[in-house]
């Protein structure tokens, strides 16, 4: 049985625009399990993005509970919630954020050189990263000689080189054609299916051919979450 790793009951978030008070997220309620590939939909502004950065320690929720890994992030101070994203959470944004004057091989290091890492350690684990993205032949290209699609999934090496528990993939094929962005999904895809890797993804997507790739699809609307059989139109 696969360990439940976020759980999160009557979740809201509220703002204030000037005396106006408005609701995103209206008593959320979901549950994810190691090895899950979820998929939130829905359109501009319904807080997708809210909810992936409660689940990132990055926003607060107004009401409700969370539990990721077992623990209260909510109770987190900020230096704790920092160290404990380093440790359990791999981003993935629609704009890849790669440093120019750097290598794909250096961009997908650069969190490891935080760590004890012996600089041989480093060079292995990046290899590795860059292998399991299809890019074991662009390690010394620079972001300028890759693709759209090749940036995005050093991207993607730079989000797991540290081994976290979980990705959260922001839009990760907003700024991609077709055949690049089906890519990058079959990319993430196979994170999440191999055995040795396991990783549980959470995609925020308004595409629902991104979205089809997840075994489990949301749609998020006016602050309410519904799970869909089949992605909608």
């Amino acid at each position: 049985m696969s360990e439940l790793l976020i759980e999160m009951k009557g979740l809201t978030r509220k703002f204030k625009r000037d005396s106006v008070e408005i609701s995103v997220l209206r008593g959320i309620d979901l549950q994810i399990s190691e090895g899950d590939f979820i998929s939130l939909m829905g359109p501009s502004g319904s807080g997708k993005s809210t909810l992936l950065n409660i689940i990132a320690g990055i926003d607060r929720p107004s009401g409700g509970e969370l539990r990721v890994l077992d623990a209260d992030i909510l109770s987190m101070s900020e230096d704790q919630l920092a160290t404990w994203r380093n440790r359990h959470v791999g981003f993935v944004f629609q704009h890849f954020n790669l440093i120019p004057v750097l290598t794909a091989f250096g961009n997908v290091e650069l969190p490891l050189l935080l760590t004890h890492l012996s600089r041989k350690e480093r060079r292995e684990h990046v290899l590795k990263a860059l292998e399991l993205v299809g890019l074991s032949d662009r390690a010394d290209h620079y972001p300028r000689q890759l693709s759209g699609g090749q940036e995005q999934r050093v991207a993607i090496a730079r989000a797991i080189i540290t081994d976290p528990t979980f990705i959260l993939a922001d839009e990760p094929t907003g700024d991609l054609d077709a055949e690049s962005a089906e890519e990058v999904m079959k990319v993430l895809a196979g994170l999440n299916k191999d055995e040795h890797f396991r990783k549980t993804i959470i995609l925020v997507t308004h595409d629902p051919r991104a979205a089809a790739f997840a075994t489990t699809r949301f749609y998020l609307d006016k602050g309410v979450l519904v799970e869909h059989p089949r992605v909608p139109a």
